[in-house]
């Protein structure tokens, strides 16, 4: 028998860590290799890791909503030499308490067992790590970003929390353990219960909540006549050809934001403004409009973009709508897909509501969202008449757009959208 330790791999896009949704497999099962094992989350999705050999499963590096970092001991696997893949894991084995006091050989290898014994309960693997005590007053404290956040939406001083993490490192599980001691502001009140916030909704509250503290977010909402607009989308839909898709409206807004972006390029941008990971400053300018389309999904809200919205016609546009909004759904989209929007769209579809103030998908600056059509008496001509009226609901980063251009471009937005016609003009 020989022992494999399966590192966690790079997935790719700077991800340094992701948390495990989801086990496939548990201690004892046999597998076979490229047998999917467990799920792993990253802020950009979820993907399925696979047994890179066959085998029995030793030992499980965390467990399900634990984050673990690129390059740790996924998991520990009992396989026959032959199997195993040729290049070795080149970090250090996970280690029982037991190896440790074994004298080191020349040459580093992994521990034969004579009786293999798996054990019948999940347990997370950890190895064993003397924790640092909590830092002096003033020190600053090792800890990723992502921590960092957490820890600042929870009131919490990381010079305050003791370390378990590689060189002193701050850890997810050092904030949980922190909050269970009481050091947590936060309060339980009685009944109720506790749910941890892991997956999609970890990611989403991360990512609202520094998209809320870093950005000054600022909302202008207009009121737009869609009438003509509705006729052109029934006319067009009756008329279509059998292979041409059912128009909703997101086409027409995503037309609408195409002509807008060359007037208006500061709003079809992104602005780095993350010291921590290494950003300058620099707000860029994007020639290609890729339109982050807000989508709810059972996980969660996602965010799938339609890429080079400005090559596509209405038609190309609503059939990529589709596409992309069904994959998100089902949880089939690709991780690319899920990154590099410069300005986003978002709506409720039916729902709707009658405004919004949308959060900017970070670190784009402007995101859009129609909101519901209402049938509403107008005095046009001196008569009174009905007509589809919507608020059409946006947000901006003041640091980059002022309020003068954002009003500018949200009244070419509704010129267009009143008049259809200019949609179709290049």
């Amino acid at each position: 028998m020989a022992e494999y330790i399966y590192k966690m791999p790079d997935i790719g896009e700077g991800v340094t860590e992701a948390e495990i949704v989801e086990w496939h497999v548990k201690v004892g099962d046999k597998v076979e290799e490229d047998a999917p094992i467990c799920d792993a989350m990253t802020d950009k999705a979820t993907v399925e890791l696979t047994a890179p050999v066959g085998g029995t499963i030793l030992q499980v590096g965390c467990a399900e909503g634990e984050v673990m970092a690129i390059s740790g001991a996924l998991a520990v696997f009992d396989t026959d030499e032959q199997s195993a893949p040729q290049e070795e894991p080149k970090s250090e084995e996970i280690k029982s308490e037991e190896t440790k006091s074994a004298p080191k050989k020349e040459k580093p290898k992994l521990a034969a067992k004579s009786t293999p014994k798996p054990a019948p309960v999940v347990a997370p693997v950890v190895a064993p790590i003397a924790v640092s005590a909590p830092l002096a007053t003033g020190a600053k404290p090792l800890a990723s970003p992502a921590v960092r956040r957490r820890a600042e939406d929870q009131n919490i001083d990381l010079n305050l929390v003791p370390a378990s993490g590689k060189a002193g490192q701050i850890t997810h599980a050092d904030l949980d353990g922190y909050s269970k001691g009481g050091g947590s502001t936060l309060q339980k009140l009685a009944g109720g219960s506790d749910i941890k916030v892991t997956g999609m909704r970890r990611i989403i509250s991360e990512r609202m909540s520094e998209s809320k503290r870093r950005i000054p977010h600022f909302s202008y909402v207009e009121t737009i006549d869609m009438t003509e607009l509705e006729r052109t989308r029934v006319h067009l839909n009756a008329t279509r050809a059998p292979h041409q898709p059912k128009l909703t409206l997101m086409p027409f807004f995503m037309r609408a934001m195409v002509k807008a972006a060359k007037l208006w390029p500061q709003c079809n941008a992104t602005f780095d403004d993350n010291p921590e990971g290494g950003g300058a400053g620099i707000i860029t300018q994007h020639n290609p409009v890729h339109i982050g389309m807000a989508a709810q999904t059972p996980g969660g809200l996602m965010v799938p973009v339609i890429r080079n919205a400005e090559a596509q016609d209405i038609w190309q546009l609503s059939s990529e709508i589709a596409r992309i909004g069904e994959a998100a759904k089902t949880g089939s989209i690709a991780p690319a897909e899920l990154s590099g929007s410069t300005i986003s769209l978002t709506s409720l579809g039916k729902l709707a509501g009658i405004m919004a103030t949308p959060v900017i998908n970070r670190p784009e600056v402007a995101i859009l969202c129609p909101n519901k059509i209402v049938d509403t008496p107008v005095i046009e001509n001196g008569q009174m008449v009905i007509r589809k009226m919507m608020n059409f609901s946006t947000s901006f980063d003041h640091r980059v757009v002022d309020g003068f251009h954002a009003a500018e471009m949200v009244a070419y937005i509704k010129g267009l959208l009143e008049h259809p016609a200019a949609l179709f003009i290049d």
